[in-house]
């Protein structure tokens, strides 16, 4: 007895650890969707420091796991350290030259890239699920926030901005004097990578029910359905339209499932009738339609939307990379907070769009290794999840609907979007973590 008791005490410390660490997941998690709300409306003087609110706590999270030998040793996390490091020195030596500047853009590939894997480690496909039903909970009263933006003046307190300034925290890219709203994000793109991480959960959950209540899973249906037109947002649409896909793929390979899918499918179109009845749900669609068409008319239609939007924004950056400096301008460059630094003005130095920005900041060989990295990591996720995919697994599946596109594509200098993308990484890797011979650890 007396011989035991040492390894019992180590197994009780070690399940307080593990507990401890899932916590402080769980806090990344919470810190990403209300930090825009501390930062408008409860600690508005805090504005600014709130904005790396969760690096601290990202750090910690590699610390501990660190100290306890969870770290992953692997050469996506080796590789992006690397190209980091040298797109700092050269920043400060033949960029920029600023060293806060360099500091802010190095900690978004050497804290929140190596935290997708830590999070996969961490959690289990169990957490996956639970991340799962919080965000059905959550995603019935922001529906609720959000359809108060929409039909409130921007000097009302639900749009209050940044900082709490009385201008509004609407983006004026709507329609018939409709701000697009931002929930309880700093900025509206935040509340459309909220919903397109909802989808692809709310798809499973229709498919794979157990544990989830029926009314839960309708209300957060319903106000996915009504968000995406009270959000004025043509990316979050593509999202669902994905997810959608991606649902009615897995239901090909297992047509037991085809009777779940026709079930959501009515579902969905019941939902859309009785919103199609309320006069709001009306003004709503009516402004998404025409923001819709006026922005796909000065695009050139669906064709310009998809192609030169998208494909562009990925083969303009490789092009235009040949005529910039060998080494870049300068790690951070690109972001808001080092325009800022460097100019006393927010604004693109760089490129809006991610791949333009890497390769604008790093250069073109840096720059490149860098997204290849995130190419390589999605590619290699992806096949896993179609392993899983392949046994009758859905949920890593439907959750690469939606870390596909913005692990590869996401706009990491934007805080709201990096937190996005780490933790739809970090899940995806721990809903395939049995699976370790396939999958980034």
């Amino acid at each position: 007895m007396e011989a035991t008791l040492p390894q019992q005490g180590l197994l009780t410390q070690t399940a307080a650890s593990d507990k401890l660490l899932k916590q402080g997941v769980w806090a990344y998690f919470l810190l990403l969707i209300f930090e825009g709300a501390l930062r408008k409306w409860f600690l508005p003087a805090l504005a600014t420091p709130l904005l790396i609110v969760r690096d601290p706590l990202a750090i910690w999270l590699l610390v501990a796991t660190w100290k306890r030998g969870m770290l992953p040793a692997n050469n996506y996390i080796t590789s992006i350290i690397t190209v980091t490091a040298l797109a700092f020195f050269t920043a400060v030596l033949f960029g920029h030259g600023n060293l806060f500047v360099a500091v802010f853009g190095a900690r978004i590939l050497l804290i929140h890239f190596p935290l997708m894997f830590v999070i996969g480690r961490i959690f289990t496909r169990e957490d996956v699920v639970k991340i799962g039903i919080a965000l059905l909970w959550i995603a019935v009263p922001m529906a609720v926030l959000v359809a108060l933006q929409f039909y409130s003046p921007q000097s009302a307190w639900v749009n209050r901005g940044v900082g709490g300034d009385m201008e509004g925290g609407g983006f004026n890219g709507g329609a018939l004097g409709y701000f697009r709203p931002p929930g309880t994000f700093s900025f509206t793109t935040g509340l459309t990578q909220f919903y397109s991480f909802v989808a692809p959960f709310i798809f499973y959950f229709w498919l794979y029910p157990k544990g989830v209540p029926r009314l839960l899973l309708i209300a957060a249906t319903a106000s996915l359905f009504a968000v995406v037109p009270m959000s004025i947002s043509r990316g979050l649409l593509f999202q669902v339209v994905i997810s959608a896909i991606f649902m009615f793929i897995a239901t090909l390979r297992q047509p037991r499932y085809l009777g779940h899918m026709l079930l959501a499918a009515c579902g969905a179109v019941l939902v859309m009738v009785a919103l199609s009845q309320t006069a709001f749900f009306q003004t709503a669609i009516e402004v998404f339609t025409l923001r819709f068409d006026s922005a796909s008319s000065i695009e050139g239609g669906l064709q310009g939307t998809l192609i030169d939007r998208y494909l562009g924004a990925l083969l303009e950056p490789l092009t235009q990379g040949i005529e910039q400096p060998f080494f870049g301008y300068g790690l951070g460059m690109g972001t808001n907070v080092g325009s800022m630094l460097l100019t006393g003005s927010s604004s693109f130095l760089i490129a809006e769009g991610e791949w333009g920005r890497l390769i604008g900041e790093m250069g073109l060989l840096l720059g490149t290794i860098a997204i290849i990295i995130r190419l390589s990591f999605c590619v290699k996720v992806g096949l896993a999840c179609y392993a899983k995919l392949k046994t009758n697994d859905f949920l890593p599946w439907m959750l690469l609907s939606f870390g596909l596109l913005i692990i590869i594509q996401g706009q990491w200098a934007q805080p709201t979007a990096l937190g996005f993308s780490t933790f739809i990484g970090g899940l995806l890797i721990a809903s395939l973590r049995n699976r370790s011979s396939t999958v980034p650890r």
